[in-house]
């Protein structure tokens, strides 16, 4: 539904995005995450057309975006950071002026606005003045006119941004019944929304794109298999040297804490990918005297994941960017592994 190959936007010499390809499938949510002036909305905005390309190409529903623009925006429905609304117009005429804009023949704008309404849960507002309407509720207008022409393929921008826990929960549930029926391409800073809302995720930085894959299967790539975290009571040295001899095992390390009894060390340990050694472990410490007081597996989330690929990407300056996909999240690995491109 959207392809996006070898993308690039230059002002003067100066790269916003280089070189950016990646696709989303039909009724597919994708989230396009980076940090501030990484380029996402940059993309966003060639995507939609509000501005041209220096070079690549890209394509909605099968109409490229520079050669049949009109087509393209005809739909796609855009939701920027900050919406664009008309603060004095209802919220019904308002969606009913988008419907003309995107080019709804004149029997069909009723019922079109009708459903966004409902979708958005704005039925009870929609003879009130934009301009009355508290921030969540604007924003639900915002993308209420994203939606209010049922295009194929809809972009939101930070839908989100300024609401709060209850507003949140509801643009999301809105946001996951759109799919199947819409191709969705979702950026946001709240890195939990993600991984609750969409199908697959692409990560960019320093305008280029760093990885692209399933939530869980970044999160996965980063832990390099099972982790764990283990209050101990006893000899924490000697337990920590005979847990790097159970197979399986790739890393043990202390965890500085204070909030524990003074007998007693948390451990972390890594294992190799696909390899569950708890059971071992557990008996190499029971054998040995040690008191377990807790066992808990630990895993890497997505903002970690964010986290590391795009810090790894200033450390290395221009190396090769795949290597920061795979990494193992511990110091030791990283001094014998990561190579800083000087």
């Amino acid at each position: 539904m959207i392809s996006v190959e070898h993308l690039s936007k230059i002002y003067g010499s100066t790269p916003a995005i280089q070189d950016v390809t990646f696709s989303v499938e039909p009724g597919e949510i994708v989230g396009f995450l980076g940090p501030n002036g990484a380029g996402k909305t940059t993309t966003m905005r060639i995507l939609t057309g509000y501005l041209p390309a220096t070079s690549g190409s890209a394509k909605i529903a099968g109409y490229d975006v520079h050669e049949n623009s009109l087509a393209v925006r005809q739909r796609i429905g855009y939701l920027p950071e900050t919406p664009p609304l008309y603060p004095e117009m209802t919220v019904e005429a308002f969606l009913y002026f988008v419907t003309r804009l995107k080019g709804v023949p004149a029997g069909d704008r009723p019922s079109k606005v009708d459903a966004a309404l409902k979708r958005c849960n704005l039925l009870e507002k929609r003879r009130v003045l934009i301009r009355k309407l508290s921030k969540g509720f604007r924003q639900r207008v915002g993308i209420a006119q994203a939606i209010v022409h049922d295009p194929p393929a809809i972009i939101l921008d930070e839908p989100t941004v300024g609401l709060d826990p209850r507003q949140i929960i509801d643009v999301r549930n809105l946001i996951k019944s759109l799919a199947g029926t819409h191709t969705i391409i979702l950026s946001t800073h709240i890195l939990p929304e993600v991984s609750m809302t969409c199908n697959r995720v692409t990560i960019i930085n320093q305008g280029k794109v760093v990885a692209t894959n399933t939530p869980d299967n970044l999160e996965a790539s980063l832990a390099g298999g099972s982790g764990y975290e283990l209050e101990i009571e006893g000899n924490s040295t000697a337990a920590q040297q005979q847990i790097q001899r159970v197979s399986g095992v790739r890393v043990v390390e202390p965890i500085a804490t204070t909030e524990i009894p003074a007998n007693r060390a948390v451990l972390r340990v890594v294992s190799e990918p696909g390899i569950e050694p708890g059971k071992e472990i557990i008996a190499t410490l029971v054998s040995m005297g040690i008191g377990v007081c807790e066992m808990r597996r630990t895993r890497a989330s997505l903002e970690d994941v964010f986290l590391r690929l795009t810090t790894q990407e200033k450390l290395e300056d221009g190396a090769n960017a795949q290597s920061a996909h795979f990494v193992n999240a511990t110091a030791t690995e990283e001094k014998q592994k990561e190579e800083v491109t000087p």
